[in-house]
């Protein structure tokens, strides 16, 4: 084997030394590792209590009344203060909030409108599509920003670089609304390739008419994002490929897709990761919006219609249920950048 494979493989983690030595140093790096995972954990529901503390104090601020917007302005005065009695709103506000939570345990997150309707029903089947929606515009990002990313790294400074680095800023540059309405303009009202609104079906039942009904809200979600991540892996993959093994490994003969394959690009995407993660919550507030205009039935829709009826409580266990889903998401892609990174793993 020649020096500088020798030396590659030393810089790579190919050679680390005595093997008890390196059952040591596993273990220490498993142990952490369950350690910085139990941080997180014991952090999530600190965390969801001081969300539920944040939404419910917020929103006892509004200066609608409950009792009459479920009962409607006709309502009798005595109508009014039996509903108010009924549901405890008479109450002090900490006692109310005591009353909320206990609910939370229950799975109950209220009731909205004239009949009573369930808030919990309501955010179980409009938070499916939201998340659908969120999944598939991070898959688009992600996919597309590691494509032009590496793309733009391995051509620095050359045509391709240039191009791609305008077309990042240009992303960057467009709002996901505003981006959506000329999608609909040109894939649906000129072309009708496209449905704009209208049922989404199931996956399972139809995939032809799910794909159709959420292309364009999930590219015009992904959109800005593609933008910012790829600039992101652009300049991590720049910093990697100038790095002292990628010269060795190359010097030694071994071809660089391997090289880039194998230890460039992991290297490269832990700092995406990272950026990734704070990404999330601004795909999942710009679901609900998108959700609004291609008339989506998600969180969006859900929370429109608490505003226009006046539905505090609909609002109030929406915004809570996005607000925890951010949170659980945000653990999960900590946790996901500690097994990516195993420098974290000795903290």
């Amino acid at each position: 084997m020649s020096k500088s494979r020798v030396r590659y493989l030393h810089a790579v983690g190919g050679k680390r030394g005595h093997p008890a030595h390196v059952r040591t140093k596993k273990g220490e790096q498993v142990s952490n590792l369950l350690r910085l995972i139990g941080r997180r954990l014991i952090a999530l529901p600190i965390m969801i209590f001081g969300v539920t503390i944040l939404v419910f104090f917020l929103m006892s601020l509004s200066p609608i009344d409950q009792a009459t917007a479920v009962l409607g302005e006709n309502a009798t005065p005595d109508q009014i203060s039996a509903y108010r009695e009924e549901h405890g709103l008479n109450d002090p506000i900490i006692i109310q909030y005591c009353n909320y939570m206990v609910g939370l345990f229950q799975g109950d997150l209220g009731t909205y409108g004239a009949n009573y309707l369930s808030v919990g029903e309501r955010v179980a089947t409009a938070l499916p599509v939201t998340l659908q929606l969120t999944f598939i515009g991070l898959i688009i990002a992600v996919v597309l920003a590691v494509i032009l990313g590496v793309i733009s790294a391995i051509y620095r400074d050359k045509w391709p670089d240039q191009i791609i680095r305008v077309i990042s800023i240009i992303m960057v540059a467009t709002p996901s609304f505003w981006l959506a309405v000329l999608l609909i303009l040109l894939f649906s009202s000129n072309l009708h390739m496209l449905p704009a609104s209208g049922p989404l079906p199931a996956f399972t039942d139809d995939p032809g008419g799910y794909i159709a009904r959420m292309a364009m809200p999930a590219v015009a979600l992904a959109f800005p994002v593609i933008g910012q991540m790829t600039r992101v892996i652009r300049t991590s993959m720049v910093e990697e490929l100038d790095k002292d093994y990628v010269r060795t490994a190359l010097g030694a003969g071994i071809p660089k897709a391997v090289v880039i394959g194998r230890n460039v690009l992991r290297n490269a995407l832990i700092t995406p990761v990272t950026v990734l993660g704070m990404r999330i919550g601004y795909l999942i507030g710009g679901a609900v919006v998108i959700e609004v205009i291609f008339n989506l039935p998600g969180m969006g829709m859900a929370i429109l219609s608490g505003i226009q009826s006046n539905y505090v409580m609909l609002i109030q266990g929406v915004v809570l249920v996005v607000a925890i889903t951010f949170i659980i998401i945000n653990i999960i892609v900590d946790m996901l950048y500690i097994l990516i990174d195993p420098r974290i793993r000795t903290v």
